[in-house]
């Protein structure tokens, strides 16, 4: 299991064990430590790296903002205050929530579901912008089959032998002459591994070998259509249309 490292910064030593109390529901999260005030928060912090605070708003010497501002590591923060005038400010600091004292037990599980989500969320993201940041030398092979499932077997489909692949949702439905297959990768990880020479993306939830294109109809308001020689139509968003003029001789 990949946990989640966090923090509990409250100057109320009831208030920490509650939090811990209320932890124990989330076996994805592991408590890396406690701090009962702003400075030792802010050392611990930056010390122990945790991917999320429990921070409080009011404590001795100094506030959960101030603790925020002097930080350099940045966790994903759950404020737990028993003030309700900071919230606004509390969400100018991209507070993944802010919770009113005393604790409900469901209402926290909210917030901690909100910041988990958050995490999965921003990873993926990360994911695709190195995906897109990667040097081209590291795309100059591309792979030659795939493995597709169907019932209980696996295929080895050639990937020339694809005719588009189109966004369902999270999957992916990969359509050959013959047959359908349902992908669990989303089509972002499948234009990765495809030969943009052969597969062009015309639309965020399609892509098209263009071995199999019959043709390009261009419409009168400047839109256009791409027909594929098995009678399938796809539209092109105008993000992608300027890769099809790219290759209009």
């Amino acid at each position: 299991m990949n946990q989640t490292t966090c923090l509990i910064i409250d100057d109320e030593k009831l208030a920490r064990e509650l939090l811990h109390e209320f932890l124990e529901n989330f076996p994805e999260i592991e408590i890396v430590g406690d701090a009962s005030n702003g400075t030792e928060a802010v050392a611990l912090i930056d010390k122990l790296k945790p991917e999320l605070i429990f921070l409080d708003v009011q404590m001795p010497g100094m506030t959960g903002f101030e603790v925020l501002e002097d930080i350099n590591h940045e966790p994903y923060v759950i404020f737990t205050t028993a003030y309700d005038q900071y919230a606004i400010q509390a969400f100018e600091k991209n507070a993944v929530d802010y919770l009113l004292k005393p604790l409900d037990l469901e209402r926290f599980k909210v917030a901690v579901d909100r910041a988990l989500k958050r995490k999965k969320l921003e990873a993926g993201h990360l994911e695709d912008l190195l995906g897109s940041l990667r040097p081209e030398r590291d795309r100059t092979s591309f792979e030659s089959h795939v493995f597709v499932q169907k019932s209980e077997k696996l295929y080895s489909l050639p990937v020339e032998e694809i005719l588009h692949l189109e966004a369902s949702g999270d999957y992916t439905i990969i359509t050959t002459k013959n047959d359908q297959f349902v992908s669990s990768s989303g089509i972002g990880k499948l234009e990765e591994i495809m030969n943009p020479d052969k597969f062009i993306r015309v639309h965020r939830s399609t892509i098209v070998n263009i071995s199999y294109l019959k043709e390009i109809e261009r419409h009168f308001n400047g839109g256009m259509v791409v027909k594929m020689q098995s009678g399938k139509s796809f539209p092109v968003s105008r993000t992608y249309a300027k890769q099809i003029r790219k290759r209009v001789v």
